[in-house]
C-alpha cells in the first residue's frame, strides 16, 4: 500500500506598500506571511509566496488610470493576486488611513475580481493612534472588493518592534501573538481556496462603452 500522500500546494501573495528601503511595512508583511506558511504546513499545506512592493509599480498604476492598459509589469502583479490562495496586504498609514500607492493600486482592479479572496491586513505607524485604520479604512475597503478579510487586523507602531513578549492581564497583545492570530485565521481559509483554479480577467470593465451601454462621465 502506498503510504505517501501528494502535498497540497497553495499560493500565498503579499503586498507591501511602504515607499523607503529597508521599509517596517515590508518586514510586517513579511512576518505575517512567514507565520501564515508556517500555519499552512501544519495543515499539511505547502504555501507558494509571492512578495511584491507596490511602489515597484506607482508609474504603472498612474498611466493604467490615465489610459486604461496595464504595463506588463503591473498585470503581473495584479494576475498573480487575482490567482492567489489566499492574500496579506500592509500599508503604512497617511493621514489616518492607507497610502495613495496603495489605494491607487487596488482602484486599478475590478471590484468583483477578488471576490471570495481570504485577506490579512496590516498597516504601521509611528504611534498606536492610528491603529483604527485597520476597521475604518482597510476592512471597508476589502469588503467592497467582496474578499474575505480575518476578524485579526495588525498594526505595528514604532514601539512594538522593541516588544517580544506576550501581553499581561489586560494589556494589548503583543506584535507577534497578534501576527500569530492572524496567520492562525489566515491559513485554513488559505488551505479551502480553490480560487488559483478559478481565474478571471482582473481588468475586466463593469460598464459597456457601446452606444446601448449605460455608463457615466466624471
Amino acid at each position: 500500500m502506498d503510504t505517501e500522500t501528494t502535498k497540497q500546494t497553495r499560493t500565498l501573495v503579499v503586498v507591501s506598500a511602504g515607499l523607503s528601503k529597508p521599509s517596517s511595512t515590508r518586514m510586517l508583511a513579511d512576518r505575517m506571511a512567514e507565520q501564515t506558511v508556517a500555519k499552512l504546513a501544519k495543515l499539511g499545506v505547502e504555501a507558494t509566496v509571492s512578495t511584491f512592493e507596490l511602489r515597484d509599480t506607482a508609474i504603472d498604476v498612474t498611466n493604467n488610470m490615465l489610459t486604461g492598459f496595464p504595463s506588463p509589469k503591473l498585470e503581473e502583479v495584479v494576475d498573480a493576486i487575482i490567482a492567489a490562495d489566499g492574500l496579506i496586504a500592509v500599508t503604512p498609514v497617511f493621514t489616518s488611513s492607507y497610502n495613495g500607492l496603495f489605494k491607487s493600486f487596488f482602484d486599478v482592479i475590478d471590484n468583483k475580481a477578488l471576490e471570495g479572496l481570504p485577506v490579512a491586513v496590516g498597516a504601521t505607524a509611528g504611534t498606536p493612534r492610528h491603529s483604527l485604520v485597520l476597521d475604518h479604512a482597510m476592512r471597508p475597503l476589502f469588503n467592497y472588493l467582496h474578499a474575505v478579510v480575518v476578524p485579526t487586523g495588525v498594526f505595528a507602531a514604532s514601539e512594538d518592534w522593541g516588544s517580544s513578549g506576550d501581553s499581561h492581564s489586560g494589556a494589548v497583545p503583543s506584535l507577534h501573538s497578534r501576527i500569530e492570530r492572524a496567520a492562525t485565521e489566515l491559513a485554513p481559509l488559505v488551505a479551502a481556496s480553490n480560487r488559483s483554479r478559478e481565474v478571471r480577467d482582473p481588468f475586466v470593465l463593469d460598464a459597456s462603452f457601446s452606444p446601448t451601454g449605460h455608463y457615466t462621465i466624471d
